[in-house]
């Protein structure tokens, strides 16, 4: 299975730009996966709700829905990527996996990041697994990755591999992802962005370094803090089914949560 991903340098607000610049990045590449940063199309840092209301989607429909949607049938592939997400009068901080044939699942962003509070409500979905070309995945969103629970839950449910659509700021999180990749023997997938965003008094530098994570911790590939650009690595899902670390230690079977 051939799993990738996209290190954006998004430009706020400005969605066609966006859209093309990802469209003509993964242009020439196969892939079975493919994963996209939180928020990718809209930037980040909105000055309020109603800005961030006035470029949100509801789940399955809009521009870059259908725009995704074509990407994923043209490639035949799985796309997952973030949105702002309009529900009612709410919004949500989500990500949407899109299948070849335009059925699509919804994940809500369970842990909220610093001022995306004034802006979202907190996720209601929870954590699901689903299953694409016999590999089990599951999808987390950014500051997700500081609660263990959250990639522990998704291994829980049977997850093989690990999505993980990003706009990280804080510089420990990709050796964090490493050990969530390890404690829970999955794949991990970090989608992150570069560049600034500027709002006020506000200012946010992206960090980049995205990540394509083994169950061993080996970091399969990567691209650096400064530049965009496209990674891939071939991988079988199934060995993320041994949670064997000794002949008589198993990460799971091994668990003692009535302790916890």
């Amino acid at each position: 299975m051939i799993v990738s991903l996209y290190q954006s340098n998004p430009r706020f607000g400005k969605l066609a730009e966006n859209l093309d610049e990802v469209l003509t990045a993964v242009k020439p590449h196969k892939f079975d996966l493919l994963v996209l940063p939180e928020l990718f199309a809209t930037g980040y840092l909105f000055s309020d709700f109603n800005q961030a209301f006035l470029l949100a989607e509801e789940a399955g429909k809009g521009y870059v829905f259908e725009t995704i949607r074509m990407l994923a049938a043209e490639k035949n592939g799985l796309v997952i990527y973030g949105f702002p997400e309009r529900r009612g009068k709410r919004l949500f901080n989500s990500s949407l996996a899109v299948f070849p044939n335009g059925q699509y699942l919804l994940y809500q962003k369970s842990h909220l990041f610093d001022t995306e509070k004034e802006i979202f409500s907190p996720g209601e979905t929870g954590f699901s697994v689903f299953s694409f070309r016999g590999a089990r995945i599951g999808m987390m969103i950014c500051f997700d990755w500081r609660f263990p629970e959250a990639a522990r839950k998704l291994t829980l449910l049977g997850a093989q591999i690990v999505c993980h659509p990003s706009n990280l700021v804080l510089t420990h999180c990709p050796d964090a992802m490493i050990t969530r990749a390890l404690e829970n023997a999955v794949f991990t997938i970090t989608a992150n962005r570069i560049g600034e965003e500027i709002r006020g008094e506000k200012k946010l530098r992206f960090i980049g370094k995205s990540r394509i994570i083994s169950p061993d911790g080996k970091v399969l590939a990567q691209v650096d803090s400064h530049q965009t650009g496209f990674i891939a690595s071939e991988i079988n899902p199934e060995l993320a089914d041994n949670k064997r670390v000794t002949e008589n230690n198993d990460l799971l079977a091994d668990r003692r949560p009535e302790l916890y």
